[in-house]
């Protein structure tokens, strides 16, 4: 199958003409590249005296939202965790998809506790335990510290939790209740001892 694409007129600052690089996904034209032949006059401000100079720039965000289904492009200068969190892939080849992340605020709280036995203890069975009791409200569980004690040997782990709900904010006591059952069923299931 071949792609279409088309070469369109463009504005740019520093370039004239200028131009972008069109390819047609789904029925919509989107562009993938804008360059142009740098004014002459950045050249010579630069020391550049009778030079062309070729400006371009990838549009990664456009095949990133195709990729990824990511319906607006501004998502991607968020600071937000939520959806920086998404992209933290384990490995490069496994193709991940958008969540929209919540318009509320996010509720973080840390649980530390003393492993049973580093030889016994996996973090995924952690995560697995906060996300089957926090369910949807959990957006994120990852590992902040380690600690092994210099007199017992004994191991510490403290993980952070970020709550959210989609539907509306979340109080500290909402999320102080399921705090607890992931305290709780984390000592039952796992032989932690809570700190």
């Amino acid at each position: 199958m071949k792609t279409q694409c088309r070469w369109v007129p463009a504005y740019f600052p520093f370039t004239q003409p200028s131009w972008e690089l069109e390819v047609l996904l789904d029925g919509r034209w989107v562009e993938i590249l804008g360059c142009g032949i740098v004014q002459q006059r950045i050249l010579e401000t630069a020391g550049v005296k009778a030079k062309v100079g070729w400006a371009f720039g990838l549009g990664l965000e456009r095949w990133a939202m195709k990729l990824y289904d990511i319906p607006d492009i501004r998502i991607f200068w968020s600071r937000d965790s939520g959806f920086l969190s998404q992209f933290k892939f384990e490995d490069s080849n496994t193709l991940y998809k958008y969540k929209r992340v919540s318009a509320y605020p996010q509720c973080t709280n840390d649980i530390s506790f003393w492993l049973p036995s580093a030889a016994t203890f996996d973090s995924n069975d952690f995560y697995d335990l906060v996300r089957q009791v926090g369910g949807d409200i959990v957006e994120q569980v990852s590992l902040v510290d380690e600690f092994k004690h210099p007199k017992t040997g004994r191991t510490s782990h403290c993980y952070r939790i970020v709550y959210r709900h989609m539907e509306k904010t979340l109080t500290q006591e909402e999320v102080n209740v399921v705090h607890r059952a992931i305290a709780a069923t984390a000592t039952a299931e796992l032989a932690v001892t809570v700190r």
